[in-house]
C-alpha cells in the first residue's frame, strides 16, 4: 500500500470535520408551513329554510385574526441598543520598619552596621473595558394563526422568502399575541409579540461573500491554542 494514501485520508477527513462547523444555512421547514384553517362540522342544511349556517356569511363578524389558520400581518419594529462600561483602579502601598535590638545598651550589628528590618510594598490594578451594540429591524411579516391557547391568545408564526439577484433573504416569526393588541387593519407590532423568536438571514452570493471561511473560522475559534 502506498504510503502517501493514509495521509490523503487523514487530510480528507480533517477537511471534513472542519466542514461540518460551518455555519447551517437555513433551510424550507415544514413547522414554519401555513397552518390550515380547521373548518367545524356543520350539519347538513334542511330543506325550506332561508338561512343556512354553512353558507359562512358572518355580517357582524370581527375581521381580525382570531381563529387557527387565520391571517395576521406583524409590523417589524425591533431596534435595540446596549452599552456597557467598567473601569477598575485599586492601589496599596505598605511599609513596615523594625529598629534594630539593643543588648546591655549597645545595638546589635553585623559587620558594623545596624539590624533592622524595614519593608516597603507597593501594588497598583487599573482595568478598564466597554460594550456597544445596536440591531434595528424594520418591516412586515404576514403570519398566520397556528393555535388559539385556552386564555385566548393567538400562537402565531410564519416565514418570508426573498430571492434578491443571486441571493435569498429569509424572515421568520413565531410568539404569541394578545386579541386585544391586533388593530382594526389586522395587524399588530412585533413589540407586542410575547415570547417572539426573529430570525433574519440570508443565503447565496452575498451571505457567503460575508462569511468567513471554514479555515479561517477554525483559527478563530477556541479550539485554537493560540
Amino acid at each position: 500500500m502506498s504510503p502517501k494514501l493514509p495521509l490523503r485520508t487523514g487530510l480528507l477527513l480533517a477537511v471534513a470535520m472542519l466542514g461540518g462547523c460551518a455555519m447551517p444555512m437555513p433551510r424550507d421547514d415544514a413547522a414554519w408551513a401555513p397552518t390550515p384553517p380547521q373548518e367545524p362540522a356543520v350539519a347538513p342544511p334542511s330543506d325550506g329554510a332561508i338561512y343556512h349556517a354553512d353558507q359562512g356569511m358572518e355580517l357582524f363578524a370581527d375581521p381580525r385574526a382570531h381563529r387557527v389558520g387565520d391571517i395576521l400581518t406583524i409590523a417589524l419594529v425591533e431596534s435595540t441598543q446596549a452599552s456597557k462600561k467598567a473601569t477598575t483602579s485599586t492601589s496599596k502601598k505598605d511599609k513596615t520598619s523594625i529598629g534594630a535590638p539593643t543588648l546591655l545598651g549597645q545595638s546589635v550589628t553585623l559587620g558594623g552596621k545596624p539590624v533592622d528590618i524595614t519593608t516597603n510594598g507597593d501594588r497598583t490594578f487599573d482595568g478598564s473595558g466597554n460594550s456597544s451594540q445596536s440591531n434595528q429591524l424594520t418591516g412586515q411579516i404576514t403570519v398566520t394563526v397556528a393555535q388559539r391557547l385556552s386564555n385566548g391568545n393567538l400562537l402565531v408564526r410564519g416565514e418570508k422568502w426573498l430571492t434578491i439577484n443571486q441571493g435569498q433573504e429569509l424572515v421568520r416569526i413565531s410568539g404569541i399575541v394578545r386579541p386585544q393588541d391586533i388593530g382594526q387593519d389586522n395587524s399588530v407590532p412585533s413589540t407586542r409579540v410575547a415570547d417572539a423568536r426573529i430570525a433574519y438571514t440570508g443565503r447565496g452570493t452575498l451571505a457567503e461573500a460575508n462569511t468567513k471561511g471554514w479555515l479561517s473560522r477554525f483559527f478563530s475559534s477556541k479550539w485554537m491554542p493560540y
